[in-house]
């Protein structure tokens, strides 16, 4: 089996490349020109390819896979540009019709646990979409897009909403980073919010091995949460980090206001998620 990635130079593509090459599939680093020397000594048959700006032989370019894990998405963290439904969600529809039409057979996407929106508690693929912001609402109609596009193109379509993730190349302004950073330089205190926000959090290696076992499982999924299924306060969260690695440092409780774009508890349903990635072939 051939298997294509966008976004492999991103926090989670890299993860998703390893998990691929750990199992002995051919993968194939979709990659745009200004990003593809940082793809290093990666075993992987880099394609330099620009979304935004695909040719009508992008599918032949990429060598024809049989699967794509589509992770690629500009304009984050900004979850309130309007960029994400003005700009993105129009050019990664085209981009993802043109290969279907082409004659891809299975589309995995990463999508969004705030396509739930402000919903609180444990969110299962049952619970309709009720996304509150903009990269969350271009996300959501991105999935309605391809569905309908599959009564005309049938395709298998994967669509995984991502929860929290941290791991090895996240984002310097993300969470555990900016705790490293504090412990490194020796701060005395960590400013953060209360904490009590109950959150879904998996390491990124985890969530590449759930994604991998998704892309080889021959169904035809649909939405699924990509979750640990159990929630798990920031504060604790973080607690946990600092005793792990052994560092000294007192946490700033409030600090910083709860984001506005989410509300206080909610976490995924992973039963579905269970019953897949245990069939992958």
């Amino acid at each position: 089996m051939k298997v294509a990635v966008t976004g492999a130079t991103g926090f989670i593509g890299r993860h998703v490349l390893a998990e691929l090459e750990a199992r002995s599939v051919e993968a194939i680093a979709l990659v745009r020109p200004a990003t593809a020397k940082s793809m290093g000594h990666s075993s992987s048959r880099v394609v330099q390819l620009d979304l935004h700006d695909a040719p009508a032989n992008a599918f032949d370019l990429m060598g024809r896979p049989d699967v794509l894990i589509h992770l690629a998405w500009s304009g984050l963290p900004n979850y309130k540009s309007l960029h994400h439904f003005e700009h993105e969600l129009p050019a990664q529809y085209q981009f993802l019709k043109n290969l279907i039409e082409s004659g891809l057979q299975k589309l995995v996407v990463a999508g969004t646990c705030f396509e739930y929106g402000m919903q609180s508690g444990p969110l299962s693929e049952c619970v309709v979409p009720r996304p509150s912001n903009p990269y969350g609402f271009a996300k959501d109609a991105l999935r309605c897009q391809l569905e309908y596009l599959k009564s005309t193109h049938p395709f298998q379509l994967t669509w995984t909403r991502l929860f929290y993730l941290y791991g090895e190349g996240q984002a310097e302004s993300s969470l555990l980073p900016q705790l490293r950073q504090a412990a490194v330089r020796g701060d005395p205190v960590f400013n953060m919010s209360g904490g009590e926000q109950l959150r879904d959090y998996l390491p990124v290696t985890q969530v590449a091995r759930h994604l991998v076992s998704l892309a080889l499982a021959t169904k035809d999924i649909g939405a699924v949460n990509v979750c640990s299924g159990v929630p798990i306060s920031v504060r604790k969260l973080v607690e946990g980090w600092i005793k792990e690695k052994g560092w000294s440092i007192a946490l700033n409780l409030g600090h910083y206001p709860y984001p506005d774009y989410e509300p206080m508890a909610f976490w995924g349903d992973s039963r579905k998620l269970s019953t897949f990635i245990g069939k992958a072939t």
